[in-house]
């Protein structure tokens, strides 16, 4: 374990066998770990720990498929299946930018009009084939009329849909979760879930790449993955952004049981297995990376993440709550900012594009499209965060 931890803060790229005996580490082995993954994001990001400011906007919660563990895809007939019309998208935005929001996030579930004739019909009554297309114009009118910045995440998309995409949205992102395949089988959390075959979100984020788009994933621990299929998913993540340099955030996200869900009888993952998996993600996606856990997923300890190596806390939204985890609310922005500066960091504001994108310095050039340029160069300080007048607690 020494050995392994000398060689990454020396830079030395681990492998997969570095990867399996850090995601065992407990006791003091832990301990050491979480202090080295400190120093190398300490020695890429200094004492500032990011945040955006957002406003959720779930387009439409039907989807074609139903994962063990989501309480947010709804069917053709519960009561609050719903998605929403031109004027409610911009209510919602509009409300997110009286409150000093800079990020749109767009989510919806995957492909729902593959399987539902009525979302065909709501589309078509809007001028629309697909929901992909739904999504472009709705982005397109929340950059212009609000200023907002949307990042869209509406699961695997084809290289036509992404290219259109990139057009009216400052990123995009997609959770990889797991590159197990042993999720798929019967009784597991990805059974019956063609849009969460690994190779299929792998090729989503390939095709992002070679495309230029800024691209937020993660992994989703606790829904029945090991840990060695932990570093699987982690390394397949790396190998990604070591060719095409788009991977501007990886979350680490801990399941969290819901009532209403298949997988309601299930065990949570604790602190300390949130806390080896982000060293480990740390240690091998190195200091550069930015990495998150999100802290309304876990009220009572998410301070600890600081000490294992994270840089940013996600959206945070004044107006709309986690669509994905309804029961769990965000944190108060002035006790986050409190709970940054107990750990001995500045909280900062970010937009959903990071800082090194918005900058476009070096590797990261290329990744703004035209449409959102005048927003960073009316928002952004010299080091591409927000302005701090910009922020308001």
């Amino acid at each position: 374990m020494a050995a392994i931890i000398a060689r990454a803060l020396r830079d030395e790229r681990l492998d997969a066998a570095d990867g399996y005996r850090l995601i065992e580490a407990s006791g003091s082995e832990l301990v050491a770990m979480m202090a080295a993954a400190s120093e190398m994001r300490d020695g890429s990001h200094g004492r500032t720990v990011t945040y955006s400011r957002k406003v959720f906007i779930p387009l439409t919660n039907l989807c074609r498929q139903k994962c063990g563990y989501c309480t947010f895809a709804r069917g053709p007939r519960d009561p609050i299946a719903h998605t929403m019309t031109p004027d409610e998208v911009m209510a919602v935005a509009r409300a997110g930018r009286r409150q000093g929001c800079k990020e749109a996030l767009f989510s919806l579930g995957e492909r729902p009009e593959e399987v539902y004739d009525f979302v065909r019909d709501d589309l078509a009554r809007w001028g629309h084939r697909t929901m992909s297309s739904y999504v472009g114009e709705m982005a397109g009118r929340v950059l212009r009329e609000t200023g907002l910045l949307p990042h869209i995440n509406q699961g695997i998309m084809d290289r036509d849909e992404i290219a259109s995409l990139r057009e009216v949205s400052a990123s995009m992102g997609m959770m990889l979760e797991t590159v197990s395949e042993r999720l798929h089988e019967r009784g597991m959390a990805h059974f019956r879930c063609p849009g969460k075959i690994p190779a299929e979100r792998l090729r989503t984020m390939r095709d992002a790449g070679e495309l230029r788009v800024a691209w937020t994933t993660g992994i989703l621990i606790g829904i029945g993955e090991t840990r060695a299929e932990r570093v699987d998913s982690l390394l397949a993540i790396r190998e990604l952004h070591e060719e095409y340099g788009h991977i501007q955030e990886v979350i680490v996200q801990n399941f969290r049981v819901k009532e209403d869900i298949a997988m309601r009888h299930e065990g949570e993952p604790s602190t300390f297995e949130m806390l080896r998996t982000i060293a480990t993600a740390r240690l091998l996606l190195g200091g550069e990376m930015n990495i998150q856990a999100p802290p309304n997923l876990t009220p009572d300890a998410h301070g600890m993440y600081l000490l294992a190596g994270i840089n940013d806390w996600g959206g945070v939204s004044p107006v709309t709550r986690d669509h994905i985890n309804p029961e769990r609310p965000w944190p108060n922005l002035l006790e986050l900012k409190q709970t940054t500066a107990d750990a001995g960091f500045a909280l900062r504001e970010r937009f959903g594009l990071y800082p090194e994108y918005v900058r476009e310095g070096g590797r990261c050039g290329g990744f703004v499209p035209e449409a959102v340029r005048p927003a960073f160069a009316r928002l952004a300080d010299d080091s591409g965060l927000v302005k701090r007048e910009e922020e308001r607690w």
